[in-house]
């Protein structure tokens, strides 16, 4: 059928979208997301059907991703026709019955998924079907391979071994990987660190890094970063590594569920060539991860998957029962971590760089890792190294945590009696951070006053809260009353009464996504 195109000055988070009117897809025999072929000259492409009422029967709406993609203009004629449904579907409906899929069908659903020929409600289907079905390893490793062919490669060309580490998430506050990056590249290993940014915490690595200096670079612009100082810290999502994951992601997040995070993590180590990697596992009452025995079997998950795709890994399991550091939020963690690498460091958070550079650098063969991360860290070739790689990407080598900006709204939540710290809940406090506008605002957050074991007087500060706006400061104090996240004792004199349930403030609870 003849139409002519009305190209629509929307997006649609990178989805091709067609709209049409009742009776143009009644005559088509078309419903809504069902599939059309769009061709304009001698360009073809994909669209999902979206019917509007009272749309104009003569024309097809088109989204800015496919007019865009046809080269289309107003009033342009272009034939539109009914699509085959992609036989990937009846491989998603195979794993909706609870089959196994084989690796070439698991590819054929990657590749439409990526190249948009999947509706949201099927891919929410499938997605759905990898939780409700789980996934074996051939699964688990057909599906990271997936990822990886479908996507783009960072090929340094580099003769010795490339480095990485990844965590899992869950603990606000990790600001970890600015002081790891530079630790494992002054010891002369290259580590070319991808990161993401916020999901669902206050802020995402590649958010904290910002804070500091560019983070959207290309492929070429890594590669030349690399090439001078052997590390980077970057976004990963401009860069198309394993695109099929930010798709997924976007499925995942609204259902509240994370079947896929061993081949999202290990898709994108292999894409960028990895051949080294540390994963840190975060257990803990607050993290994803609640005890060290879900740890370890998760862990030996990852080594497994590893071996398959040529990677070694190793994991770190860490103390995940309390923020990392005191700073929660991107400007006030990258304040922090600019400190900690020049000389002031939390003891945590110190330790946990140390130790994970440590374990990275022992992989290598590196002899006595951690005391050499010391070593690295405390001499200051570490803070040398982080300097080089921000002006390399383009920031001011010579920054000093005081330069960075912070909100300048304030306000301190105090203890209402005197006690040591018993317990943080540390998804309250990325709930009150985020309130407070972070990560969109990036001087916002929230930063501790007192620490688990720290004693605190009655009306000693607990944590002060940075916001940008006098509304989100009022928002993220009255949620912080609300909520009660830090709890007392007195010792030997505390309380057999730890919770109330159901407690008279009910909230949803918060679903940790983070890549």
């Amino acid at each position: 059928m003849k139409l002519k195109a009305r190209p629509l000055e929307i997006q649609a988070g990178g989805k091709s979208v067609a709209i049409l009117d009742d009776d143009t897809a009644s005559l088509l025999g078309l419903h809504s997301s069902d599939r059309v072929t769009i061709t304009y000259k001698k360009q073809k492409t994909i669209g999902i059907v979206n019917i509007a009422t009272n749309f104009p029967p003569s024309f097809v709406g088109l989204y800015e991703e496919i007019s865009e993609k046809l080269g289309t203009k107003a009033g342009d004629e272009v034939e539109v026709q009914p699509a085959d449904t992609p036989q990937s579907l009846g491989h998603v409906q195979a794993k909706v019955r609870g089959e196994r899929l084989r690796e070439n069908e698991i590819q054929m659903i990657v590749k439409d998924a990526v190249e948009r020929h999947l509706s949201d409600i099927e891919l929410a289907s499938f997605i759905t079907a990898l939780y409700v079905h789980g996934l074996n390893m051939d699964e688990t490793e057909a599906l990271s391979r997936a990822m990886v062919r479908t996507g783009r490669t960072l090929n340094l060309k580099n003769q010795g071994p490339i480095l990485d580490k990844h965590s899992i998430g869950g603990i606000p506050g990790d600001k970890a990987t600015i002081l790891i990056v530079p630790i494992v590249a002054a010891a002369g290993f290259t580590i070319p660190k991808t990161s993401s940014r916020a999901i669902t915490s206050p802020a995402g690595t590649a958010d904290r890094v910002e804070s500091l200096c560019p983070v959207d670079l290309s492929i070429d612009e890594i590669k030349t970063v690399v090439g001078k100082t052997h590390g980077c810290m970057v976004w990963g999502g401009a860069l198309e590594l394993a695109p099929a994951d930010d798709i997924f992601i976007q499925i995942e997040y609204p259902l509240a569920i994370d079947p896929l995070l061993l081949p999202s993590i290990m898709g994108k180590k292999k894409a960028i060539g990895a051949t080294h990697i540390i994963i840190d596992i975060p257990a803990g009452r607050g993290a994803k991860i609640k005890t060290t025995s879900e740890a370890h079997s998760l862990a030996y998950d990852f080594i497994d998957l590893g071996k398959r795709l040529g990677m070694t890994v190793q994991c770190a399991v860490t103390f995940g029962e309390q923020p990392l550091g005191c700073a929660i939020g991107p400007a006030l963690e990258a304040r922090e971590a600019l400190a900690a690498i020049m000389g002031k460091s939390p003891f945590d958070l110190k330790d946990k760089a140390t130790s994970i550079a440590g374990i990275l650098l022992e992989m290598v063969g590196v002899q006595d890792g951690k005391q050499t991360a010391q070593h690295i860290l405390e001499s200051g070739k570490a803070e040398k190294k982080l300097r080089e790689i921000i002006e390399a990407q383009g920031g001011k080598p010579q920054v000093r945590p005081e330069d960075i900006a912070v909100g300048d709204k304030r306000a301190e939540i105090t203890a209402d009696k005197e006690g040591r710290i018993l317990g943080i809940n540390t998804a309250d406090m990325a709930r009150i951070a985020r309130e407070a506008g972070a990560p969109k605002e990036k001087g916002a957050g929230v930063l501790l006053k007192a620490k688990l074991g720290e004693h605190v007087k009655k009306n000693g500060a607990l944590f002060e809260i940075y916001a940008e706006r006098d509304s989100k400061l009022e928002a993220a104090l009255e949620l912080a009353k609300k909520l009660v996240p830090i709890s007392l004792t007195k010792g030997a004199e505390q309380g057999m009464l730890i919770d109330r349930i159901p407690v008279k403030v009910e909230h949803k609870k918060p679903f940790i996504l983070e890549r």
